[in-house]
């Protein structure tokens, strides 16, 4: 079975790239890449994984970030967070050793804004350039290439990438200099929070009240309090199926980011501190790998 959607890509002249990071996110975006015929390289920590991919897509493994990066016009990156990523760029035998002058990085990863700027400055001393770019649509985006991308960086080079990040995306946005892409990333999160938060507290009265919420869910998702959230999990939290992708222990990281964020600029984020806390608890109770929905566990007996 494919790991990911078909579909019909824009026309854009063919560029030799590379894609670091081969995770749920990342093994479908590349493979978009790969299928819109883009000459594809790909690395990642399990080389098996990268085998894996080359068996179903074509194009070329390699042994190291660096090796990946060798001749690339674009390096793509999606790993796991500030660590992983500076692992992949500039430690031994990272990508940046091995980039091209003129060539563009662009980083997926949620990560904080104070690596995007140095990664940034990093990139400025080797003559390429950088781009953050954290991405929202989960992995049914990634698989069916229509992520939002949330980008920083210097216009002119975005309009570089924007065409060949169309391929895995719907919507590709600079938002404004190096580490927008991340701060854009932490608003959707807070939106993300809260939302799903509400969501669960209405299941839960719902469930208790004794209505039939599938129903109820009909209804009112066609009203003002409709939200994707809403359309894609409220009958899963109904049912108590919590395996839709992104893991809550992905949204404490991103809350974490978030939070420290908030205590340097000085935002109040009463609701988010509270719902990070919620999630802690999802997590204690064996919910590290369960999608960002089950918040509704703490209000509810699990099925």
């Amino acid at each position: 079975m494919a790991s990911i959607t078909e579909k019909q890509y824009d026309s854009v002249p063919a560029k030799k790239v590379a894609f670091i990071g081969l995770g749920v996110m990342g093994y479908p975006m590349a493979g978009h890449l790969a299928r819109a015929g883009h000459d594809v390289t790909v690395y990642n920590r399990t080389a098996s994984k990268s085998a894996e991919w080359v068996s179903e897509f074509g194009g070329n493994s390699a042994p190291t970030p660096a090796k990946a990066a060798e001749g690339a016009d674009i390096v793509f990156c999606c790993v796991g967070n500030d660590n992983d990523l500076r692992s992949v760029t500039t430690a031994a035998d990272g990508a940046f050793h091995g980039m091209q002058q003129n060539a563009v990085f662009v980083d997926h990863t949620t990560a904080s804004a104070d690596v995007a700027r140095e990664l940034a400055a990093a990139a400025r001393e080797g003559k390429f350039s950088f781009i953050d770019a954290p991405v929202s649509g989960g992995q049914a985006g990634a698989v069916g290439g229509v992520l939002t991308v949330m980008c920083g960086g210097e216009p002119e080079v975005f309009e570089k990438i924007k065409p060949v990040a169309g391929h895995f995306a719907r919507a590709v946005t600079l938002l404004g200099e190096h580490g927008a892409g991340q701060l854009a990333k932490m608003v959707n999160q807070i939106c993300i929070a809260g939302l799903v938060q509400g969501l669960s507290e209405a299941i839960a009265f719902g469930l208790r009240a004794n209505l039939d919420m599938n129903a109820v869910l009909d209804v009112i998702s066609k009203g003002a309090a409709q939200s994707w959230q809403m359309e894609n999990r409220g009958k899963t939290m109904v049912q108590g199926k919590f395996d839709f992708g992104f893991a809550v222990d992905w949204m404490r990281k991103d809350l974490g980011l978030v939070l420290d964020e908030a205590k340097r600029n000085g935002a109040l984020l009463p609701v988010t501190a509270v719902v990070d806390q919620f999630y802690a608890e999802v997590q204690q109770n064996g919910g590290q790998r369960w999608d960002t929905s089950s918040l509704i566990t703490r209000l509810t007996p699990r099925k």
